[in-house]
This record gives structure tokens, C-alpha cells and sequence, in this order.
């Protein structure tokens, strides 16, 4: 850890310009993880064209809070209307609902903020030893070993996400595919442009992100979804906790954190695995004491909550230090990055070690500013919910266009997005992951890159894909993610 950039970066990030755009974020991520269908993905690539003329390290800071604020959002949506607001609260609404109903809302949202804090705080710390580290690696890795990255989080992205393999697979080529559009960067030829001159330059991934999230959710929610009022528990007053709700929170606060934060350096896709297996570990230890998972159980709620937060921290190491996404969000994290000439990477802690230890810094600022805000104004963040759908996706819609058309003054863009959209709509329509097309379209192009560059190097020899000790132990532990479900759904059924 480089500790005088990090005090540098700390005192930047305490400036008055960023601190305020650092509460903008966390008031953003917070209101937009309190409204039901509208996650960080769909947060950060609306504002994304907002902040072109934002300064680079006020606008990564504001992302990074709504990152982490749409995660301590969620949980309230999830508790007082028993629905996600987000993907990582699924889990909180088994027991989260139900203790709301036995009128325990208040040591829910509680134990979720509080929860939320500690897991944000040591995987942001982690995430500031640890990313230096992984940053010295990848200076040396080749190209080769880079491509390898690349094809583990195309296979266990796409091969994780969705309802079967072959969805997120078929998701994943369309990304490809779209991200194969315009010019080639080395050859300078044309590619899928279909001789209509706008397309030479590809698709923006920004039009493309926003269009996917925003526009794909609002039409699906317009022609499938529920716009009607929907009932929710009653919630004034404080979050609070006594000290026996303390007592047992506080293990499966860490054991959350101890599950996430792995879970996010790894590319499996997001936070619904660690969330998921956190309930099933609390669960598990809860018969040898009180057993009231189904009833409203507070581990139930502590756990998940912390994995949740440091599944999202943890995404930030392989973004930083390698310039891999390994979720949605992460990857339109690395579209503000790239927004701004940015690349995330080995090399980013040499060449822009003050803004990269800053956003770091704020980070920890962030999360200190969400457990203020959510606390004491968990009953506020509750009145967001009564605001009527067609107003709140008429929002969405307005904000989506106008974003495509300002980044190049453009119509083509509106339609372009438009196009996309209806896409976004049928990959929900019939159940297919968006977040291997992302993948996609973001790391496609990277791995064509770095692919070339390992052909030059060996002269158009393919043994140099597997001609380093890194690149052959990723393709085994490919091998090895993807057949263990497998092999484990094969060995289940057998025994039963």
C-alpha cells in the first residue's frame, strides 16, 4: 500500500467539491436502490453523459458512492415491499419482509445499514492493500495471460448468468458481435457497418449501457410489468437496534464480509452468488441456536446485507488493478473510466496514482456519509416509494434519451438507442442475462487486442495462448467453474 498517495488522495478527496459530490452520490445511489427495478448499472449510465463536463476524479467519486449507495438502498425496498430493489436484495426479503411485518422494521433497516458499514469498510480496506499488489502482477503479465483473464470472465459470466448456459452464452456472442462494429483498429477496415457511414465509428457504449438498462427495463415493465400502487409495510421514526439484535448481528456481519469480498474479485457475475450463500450459512448455524429463519430472522438480514456491500467492493480490486469488470456495474464503471481517457490497469496506480488513491479515499468517506444518511432518515428514504411508476419511468425514459443525443449532438444516437432498447426488452421478454452482453461489448475488443499482440509476439504461434504458467492455471480454473455445477447437479440427482 502506498501510504503517502494515499494521504494525498485522502485530503483531495476532502476537499469541498469532491466531498459534495461524493453526498450527491450517495443521495443519488440511495434513492435509486430505495425504488423498486432500478439498480447501480441502470444509476451510473444515466448519469454518465451528465458528467462529460465533471471533472474526471469528482465524477469517479460521485460514481463510486451511488455504487455503494444503491447497495444500502436496496435493502429498504426489500424490507418495507418485499421487493428487491436491487438483484443483492433478494435475499433480504426472505426474512427482511418478515420482520417488518412483526413490526420490526426499524432493527432491520438497522441491522442492514449498520451491516452494510462494517462490510463496506473492511473490504474498502482491503481493496486499498490489495489492488496495488494485483496492479505489480499484471505489469508483468503478457498479452497472453491478459487474453486468459479475459476468456474466465467471458466463461464464467456468461456461463453463471441467466437461466441456463446457453442464454448466457448466446448473450455473450451478441455482445461480441456488437462490439466488432465500426473500424478496425488495426487494420483500419470496415466491419458490420452495413456501408452506413455513422457506424464506422461502432456504437458508444454509453448509448448502448443506457439504452440496455433503462430503456429494456421501462419497456418490459410497461408491457409485463405491475405500474399499479403496491402495499408496503408502515415504517416512521429511526433505525434502531437493541443489544440483543447487536449480539446477533455482529457474526454474521463478518462472515458476510468474509464471503462477499471474494465473490466480487472473482468474475461470477454480481452479488446475488454471495448473497445467496451467505442466507444458506446463516441459516445452517441458526439451528444449533434459534431457528427463526421463515419467521423474520435478524441474521438473515445481517448476513446477506454484508456480503452484498463487500461483493461490490470487491469488484473495485480486478476493475483498478486490472482493468477487468467482473459485474454489470463494474462494467459501466469502466465506461466513466474510459469516458474520460481513463484506463484502468497496471499501470494506473504509476500514472495516475493521486486520482486512483483518491477515489480509494473516498471510498471510505462514502460509506461513513451512507450509515449517517440511512439511520437517521430510513423513514424518508420509505416515503420514495410511494411515487407512481408512470412518473418515475417517464423520468428514466426522458433521462436516457437526452442522454444518447448530448454525447454527439446526434439524432442517429436516439435511434440508435431506440434499436437497442427493443433489444434490451426481448433479452427479458424470453430470460436471457444482459450483463454477459456488456461484458461483451466492453472486454470484446480488449481481448481482440491483446489476442493480436500475442500472435505477433510468436510469429501467428497459438502455443503461446498456453505457454505461461499463469494463462494454463485460468484456463484450468475455467475448466473447473464451469463443470463443478455440473458435476454436483450429475452427483445430486444420482444420490436421490
Amino acid at each position: 500500500m502506498d501510504f503517502a498517495n494515499f494521504a494525498e488522495g485522502f485530503a483531495a478527496s476532502l476537499t469541498l467539491t469532491n466531498l459534495m459530490f461524493g453526498l450527491l452520490g450517495t443521495i443519488l445511489g440511495t434513492l435509486v436502490g430505495v425504488l423498486p427495478g432500478i439498480g447501480p448499472a441502470l444509476a451510473i449510465s444515466l448519469l454518465l453523459p451528465v458528467t462529460l463536463t465533471v471533472d474526471p476524479t469528482a465524477a469517479l467519486i460521485m460514481f463510486g458512492a451511488i455504487y455503494y449507495g444503491t447497495m444500502f438502498g436496496g435493502s429498504t425496498t426489500s424490507i418495507l415491499l418485499n421487493a428487491p430493489g436491487e438483484s443483492g436484495s433478494v435475499m433480504t426479503t426472505l426474512e427482511g419482509n418478515k420482520m417488518a411485518r412483526n413490526g420490526r422494521a426499524g432493527a432491520a433497516l438497522a441491522t442492514a445499514a449498520i451491516g452494510s458499514f462494517v462490510a463496506g469498510a473492511i473490504a474498502t480496506g482491503i481493496v486499498a492493500m490489495a489492488s496495488p499488489a494485483i496492479a505489480w502482477i499484471g505489469v508483468r503479465m503478457t498479452p497472453a495471460d491478459f487474453f486468459a483473464m479475459m476468456v474466465l470472465a467471458f466463461g464464467t459470466v456468461g456461463a453463471v448468468l441467466g437461466q441456463s448456459v446457453i442464454r448466457g452464452l448466446l448473450s455473450l456472442s451478441m455482445g461480441l458481435v456488437l462490439g466488432l462494429i465500426g473500424l478496425d483498429l488495426q487494420t483500419g477496415s470496415a466491419r458490420l457497418t452495413f456501408d452506413i457511414p455513422k457506424m464506422t465509428d461502432g456504437i458508444e457504449t454509453v448509448v448502448l449501457i443506457v439504452s440496455l438498462f433503462a430503456l429494456g427495463e421501462v419497456l418490459y415493465v410497461a408491457l409485463y410489468g405491475r405500474l399499479s400502487p403496491i402495499d408496503r409495510n408502515a415504517f416512521k421514526g429511526f433505525a434502531t437496534m437493541t443489544k440483543s439484535d447487536f449480539k446477533r448481528s455482529w457474526g454474521p456481519w463478518l462472515r458476510g464480509t468474509a464471503i462477499g469480498f471474494p465473490t466480487g474479485v472473482l468474475p461470477a457475475g454480481g452479488s446475488e452468488l454471495p448473497t445467496f450463500l451467505s442466507y444458506s450459512l446463516e441459516k445452517r448455524l441458526a439451528r444449533k441456536k434459534h431457528d427463526e429463519f421463515g419467521k423474520g430472522a435478524i441474521e438473515g438480514v445481517a448476513g446477506p446485507e454484508a456480503a452484498n456491500n463487500a461483493n461490490a467492493a470487491g469488484a473495485m480490486v480486478p476493475l483498478l488493478a486490472l482493468g477487468l469488470p467482473t459485474s454489470a456495474t463494474a462494467a459501466v464503471m469502466l465506461a466513466a473510466f474510459q469516458q474520460f481517457d481513463i484506463k484502468p490497469g497496471p499501470l494506473l496506480f504509476t500514472d495516475q496514482p493521486v486520482l486512483v488513491w483518491t477515489l480509494i479515499a473516498s471510498l471510505f468517506i462514502g460509506n461513513l456519509l451512507l450509515l449517517v444518511l440511512n439511520l437517521p432518515l430510513a423513514g424518508v428514504w420509505a416515503k420514495m416509494l410511494l411515487i407512481p411508476a408512470p412518473y418515475l419511468y417517464g423520468g428514466i425514459v426522458l433521462f436516457a434519451l437526452v442522454g444518447a443525443y448530448v454525447l454527439n449532438g446526434d439524432t442517429w444516437e436516439i435511434w440508435v438507442a431506440l434499436v437497442i432498447g427493443l433489444l434490451g426488452l426481448l433479452f427479458r421478454r424470453f430470460g436471457y442475462p444482459v450483463t454477459p452482453l456488456i461484458l461483451g461489448v466492453i472486454l470484446g475488443p480488449m481481448a481482440e487486442q491483446e489476442f493480436r499482440r500475442a500472435l505477433q509476439a510468436s510469429a501467428g504461434d497459438p502455443s503461446i495462448l498456453i505457454a505461461t504458467p499463469f494463462s494454463v492455471t485460468v484456463y484450468v480454473l475455467l475448466a473447473v467453474v464451469i463443470a463443478i455445477p455440473k458435476l454436483y447437479a450429475l452427483w445430486k440427482n444420482k444420490i436421490a
